[in-house]
């Protein structure tokens, strides 16, 4: 089998790692970085977990085989770089990935990290271990796995049922972390234990989550802070002030509507605030086994009466995006591009005219003034949320829809839409990865636990595959296109915006990037530093 090895650049040093991209003056280590929260967490375990609210606060205690270059804005393959694994290289034909990994790593509680760790993870993953996740929202993402095999203590080999060039950006992601085989997956949801620059310390809920440096890091020099802690202020007005007072040396990330980071910006003139992208998108989510919602012209109608318009004026002020699926340009490598999008249900700018054709759809259905359909409109009891549900279920009265918003607490909400427990439901999703991989294998796979709606077209899926093994990114991009088109049209999860959020903090808090097409990868903050 003949190996490329990827590095840095070519051989490098952990040392060299961790230096990379220095600015211009020299960093200070210590001090506690102090964020607010928005919510209880529902674990710590990032793998059971599909929410920031874990991933945040939990990445800084984990490692990946590699991740997202930490001070790039853009995920992309070629912004991936070593972090347990030291190299790694294809096989011929893309079916076989081969890790060589960092000698001396140590796990929080001293034990000594090894390939097996590795093949444990992704055992789990794939359900090939007696031990079960509680959750595993990311199956799906390694339906192409077949195995993977170790070669003594520090290599490891991912073996793949057919060539797959994006895996890799999956094992990426910060959703991508490695977990030891020798503490049980019950134990990662309220005492984590990785090898990353951070240990877990506490959480309480309704309080807070410390972490500690781990000085033990296999990486020379890092982290720089001595500690994270996050506050959980339920509250985003008392968070903001809190952050305003100087009591918290940062907001939560990707927590602050533009509206909201406006006000943060007219008390506070010096913060910092980037407002941008997250790969993630407000979207329409329709239970298609609770009747009468299997009907699928009453969810056409649905779809038809969206305003984006006034989402974007009301919610986004302005800064929302207009797309598919996936991410729109010019962040998103593979989203639709705008002539594409206007052919589809609901994206005409004439609202009028689509909400005129979609009363007509309910009264051919039996709908009408004098008979109105009553529904329940679930959502998570986070603002970002709520203020978009207000909006909808305004929108679904021009329908003959009367819905009441029921909000549902951060702990319970994936759970529940991931059981189907629901009606109809206004939900954000966030990709791990601005990739077709994660995105349609996560979120529209037949039986994938992600599938919120039960959306099923096995002849699509067939494209799904089709895309992923495709190496000529122009013709996959044109495919993705093909695709992003057809699950609109079918109303499979209708996306009524891609947002843009924004994160504060203090201008004495260096090293932090804000990524552009993804929220959750960033969050390693092992060269994050203060001069306070």
């Amino acid at each position: 089998m003949r190996r490329t090895f990827h590095t840095l650049t070519g051989v490098v040093s952990v040392l060299a790692l961790a230096v990379t991209a220095l600015p211009a003056f020299a960093q200070k280590s210590g001090g506690i970085l102090k964020s607010t929260h928005r919510d209880n967490p529902p674990s710590a375990s990032p793998h059971e977990e599909a929410t920031s609210g874990t991933q945040t606060p939990f990445m800084a205690v984990f490692n990946n085989l590699v991740m997202f270059k930490q001070d790039e804005r853009i995920n992309s393959m070629e912004n991936i770089v070593p972090d347990l694994a030291k190299s790694w290289a294809w096989n011929a034909d893309k079916t076989a990935l081969t890790f060589v990994l960092n000698e001396g790593v140590k796990w929080h509680d001293g034990k000594p990290f090894t390939s097996a760790d590795v093949k444990c993870t992704w055992d789990l993953l794939t359900e090939k271990r007696p031990e079960k996740l509680r959750k595993n929202p990311r199956q799906a993402w390694y339906s192409n796995l077949d195995n993977v095999t170790t070669n003594g203590d520090y290599e490891v080999t991912f073996n793949l049922k057919r060539t797959q060039p994006a895996f890799i950006a999956l094992l990426a992601a910060g959703y991508s972390p490695v977990y030891s085989c020798h503490v049980p997956p019950a134990k990662m949801r309220t005492h984590p234990i990785g090898t990353g620059p951070f240990k877990f310390v506490a959480m309480k809920m309704n309080e807070s989550i410390k972490l500690t440096k781990n000085k033990e890091y296999f990486k020379p020099g890092l982290p720089y802070l001595d500690g994270i802690e996050y506050t959980i202020i339920k509250s985003p007005a008392t968070r903001n002030l809190a952050f305003v007072a100087g009591n918290f040396d940062m907001t939560y990330s990707y927590d602050l509507t533009p509206q909201l980071m406006e006000d943060v910006k007219s008390q506070d003139p010096n913060a910092v605030c980037e407002l941008v992208t997250a790969a993630g998108a407000g979207n329409l989510i329709v239970n298609r086994d609770s009747p009468p919602f299997d009907n699928a012209e009453i969810r056409r109608a649905m779809a038809l009466t969206i305003d984006r318009a006034s989402f974007n004026t009301i919610i986004g002020r302005g800064t929302n995006r207009d797309g598919g699926a996936m991410l729109p340009p010019p962040e998103g490598v593979w989203g639709l591009p705008p002539e594409m999008l206007k052919t589809l249900p609901g994206y005409d700018p004439d609202v009028a005219k689509n909400r005129a054709e979609a009363r007509k759809i309910m009264e051919a259905q039996g709908y009408g003034p004098e008979k109105r359909l009553p529904i329940r409109v679930a959502t998570r009891n986070v603002g970002v949320y709520k203020d978009p549900g207000v909006l909808l279920i305004d929108q679904l009265r021009e329908i003959y829809m009367d819905a009441t918003l029921e909000t549902i607490e951060t702990a319970n909400w994936f759970g529940m839409v991931a059981r189907k427990d629901y009606q109809v439901g206004m939900n954000l999703t966030a990709s791990g990865v601005d990739d077709p991989d994660a995105m349609f294998f996560e979120n529209y796979a037949c039986g994938s636990e992600r599938n919120y709606t039960g959306y099923c077209n096995p002849e699509l899926e067939k494209l799904f595959v089709e895309q992923s093994m495709m190496s000529d990114q122009e013709a996959r991009k044109k495919l993705v296109w093909e695709i992003d088109m057809k699950l609109q049209l079918d109303g499979a999860r209708p996306i009524i915006y891609h947002f843009q959020w924004a994160t504060c903090w203090h201008p004495y808090v260096h090293g932090l990037k804000m990524m552009t097409n993804s929220m959750y990868n960033g969050w390693r903050l092992e060269e994050v530093w203060m001069d306070k």
